[in-house]
C-alpha cells in the first residue's frame, strides 16, 4: 500500500477484494497487477512514469470513478475511449474525507480541441455581425448584431481576450484559470503539453495559488517543472507504485544532465 497522511477530498483508492481481475488491458498493466491501495496526499500527488506504464490509465479510472466532468469533451460515463477507465473503476473502491464542491478531469487533449472551437466559434459570431450588418435592417439587424456581440463578451469574459491576440499557451492558461476555484478536486493529465517552460512555470503558481483555497490536485506529469511543486508527493510507475523525491525522478535526471553539458550529451547519443 502506498500511503500518505491527511484529510482530502479523495483520500484513498483500493483494488474490491472478492472479484477475479480480468486478464486483459488495462487490468495486465504491471503497475494494476500489482496495485493494492493508494493513500493520497490532501494537496498534490503526482503520477510519473514512461508512457504506456499505467498512470494515464489508472487516472483516468480515478476521474470516472469520482465522476469528474471533463473539459471539453462527453461525459466521462459516456466517453467511448474512457470505456476501459470505466472497466477499471468499477473494480476499484473510493473512500472520500469530505466531498469536494467542485470536480474536474483535465486531459490536455480534450482542452485543445475545446480551445480551437471556442477560437471557432468566436471567429463565426464576428463573421456573423459583419453579415448581419449587411443582410439585416433595422430592428431585425440591431437585435441580431446584439446578440452575436452578447456570445462573444461571454466567451472573452470566461476565457479572456480576443485567442487571436494571444499564444495558444496563453489561452491554455486562460482556459485553466476559469475553471479552477476554490475547494476543488482536479485531476489533470499531462496539462504540461501544450505549454512552453514559462507557461508551465504560471500554470505551476496558478496550482500553489488554489492550494491556498481547499483545494486537491492529482496530476499525471512528465514535467520536472510541475512535479517540483514544494511538499507535493510523488508517485513513480514502473512495474510498482512507489514514493519517489523530486531530484531522483528520471526526468529531472536526464534533464539536469542534458542542461549540464548539452554537446556531450548530443555526442554520446
Amino acid at each position: 500500500m502506498v500511503q500518505m497522511a491527511g484529510m482530502a477530498f479523495l483520500d484513498r483508492i483500493s483494488v474490491s477484494q472478492g472479484r477475479d481481475i480480468p486478464d486483459a488491458y488495462p487490468f495486465n498493466l504491471p503497475v494494476i497487477e500489482s496495485l493494492d491501495s493508494i493513500q493520497f496526499d490532501p494537496r498534490v500527488t503526482f503520477f510519473v512514469g514512461e508512457n504506456g506504464s499505467g498512470k494515464s490509465s489508472l487516472l483516468e479510472a480515478i476521474a470516472v470513478g469520482m465522476n469528474c466532468p471533463a473539459v471539453g469533451a462527453s461525459d466521462v460515463q459516456r466517453d467511448p475511449m474512457l470505456e476501459d477507465a470505466r472497466q477499471l473503476a468499477g473494480f476499484l473502491t473510493f473512500r472520500r474525507s469530505v466531498n469536494a464542491r467542485l470536480k474536474m478531469f483535465f486531459r490536455a487533449e480534450d482542452a485543445i480541441g475545446f480551445t480551437r472551437r471556442v477560437q471557432t466559434d468566436m471567429h463565426m459570431l464576428h463573421g456573423l455581425i459583419g453579415e448581419f450588418d449587411v443582410s439585416l435592417t433595422g430592428e431585425g439587424r440591431d437585435r441580431a448584431m446584439n446578440m452575436a456581440k452578447a456570445q462573444i463578451a461571454a466567451y472573452e469574459t470566461r476565457y479572456g481576450e480576443n485567442p487571436h491576440a494571444r499564444s495558444h499557451g496563453e489561452w491554455f492558461i486562460e482556459l485553466l484559470k476559469s475553471r479552477l476555484n476554490p475547494n476543488g478536486l482536479y485531476i489533470l493529465d499531462e496539462p504540461e503539453t501544450p505549454l512552453s517552460p514559462v507557461h508551465q512555470l504560471s500554470l505551476l503558481s496558478l496550482i500553489m495559488q488554489q492550494l491556498e483555497h481547499n483545494c486537491q490536485f492529482i496530476i499525471a506529469t512528465h514535467s520536472p517543472i510541475l512535479m517540483a511543486l514544494p511538499k507535493a508527493t510523488i508517485l513513480h510507475f514502473d512495474q510498482v507504485i512507489q514514493p519517489i523525491e523530486w531530484d531522483e525522478v528520471e526526468h529531472v535526471d536526464v534533464t539536469r544532465a542534458f542542461l549540464n553539458d548539452p554537446e556531450s550529451f548530443i555526442r554520446h547519443l
